[in-house]
């Protein structure tokens, strides 16, 4: 028999030990996303992947707010967050520090999902999209590379907040 853990047994960092311990070197960018669910569930995936930063970009609502905090579940309280009103500006700042900035979303020449350990070893900013309209092109221009996440069915999106699920695990893998 296989029996499933209590939360206690889970053996987690409190809150405090999380907010000092080392990061891995991934910084979430939200660009235009406009459902609170989906800013909420980005800073619980965050929390669990020991992401560095959010930054939250444009119509991006920021916490406090309940229906973030619905789906955060307290990771607006552990995961470091700042709002920028320009992602070019952002994006330009990032990278005068050296930071690798990739956007997640389809274009013409993109780096499937499973080939990003061809990827620099650096400090990484991945940028998700707005749910309709996903990331802008202007941002696109200013990154250095687009990611892809290959799909096989008959829709051509995945939910962003899915997404980041999907995205930010195979960035935590290479930490590990």
């Amino acid at each position: 028999m296989n029996r499933k853990l209590k939360l206690w047994e889970l053996n987690r960092v409190s809150e405090e030990s999380f907010k000092t311990q080392e990061k891995f070197p991934l910084i979430v960018i939200l660009d235009d996303i406009r459902s609170l669910n989906n800013i909420g569930t980005f800073f619980r995936t965050s929390d669990a992947f020991n992401v560095e930063k959010i930054y939250l970009c444009g119509i991006t609502a920021c916490p406090p707010n309940k229906d973030i905090h619905k789906t955060a579940l307290g990771a607006t309280e552990t995961v470091s967050w700042e709002y920028r009103s320009s992602l070019p500006d952002l994006l330009l700042e990032l990278k005068a520090q050296n930071v690798f900035v990739a956007a997640i979303e389809q274009a013409e020449q993109t780096i499937l999902l499973q080939d990003i350990d061809q990827l620099p070893r650096q400090k990484t900013a991945l940028i998700f999209g707005n749910e309709v309209d996903g990331v802008q092109q202007v941002a696109i221009d200013l990154c250095d590379c687009v990611i892809e996440i290959p799909q096989f069915g008959t829709k051509h999106s995945l939910n962003v907040s899915v997404c980041a699920g999907v995205i930010l695990w195979e960035f935590a893998k290479r930490e590990i």
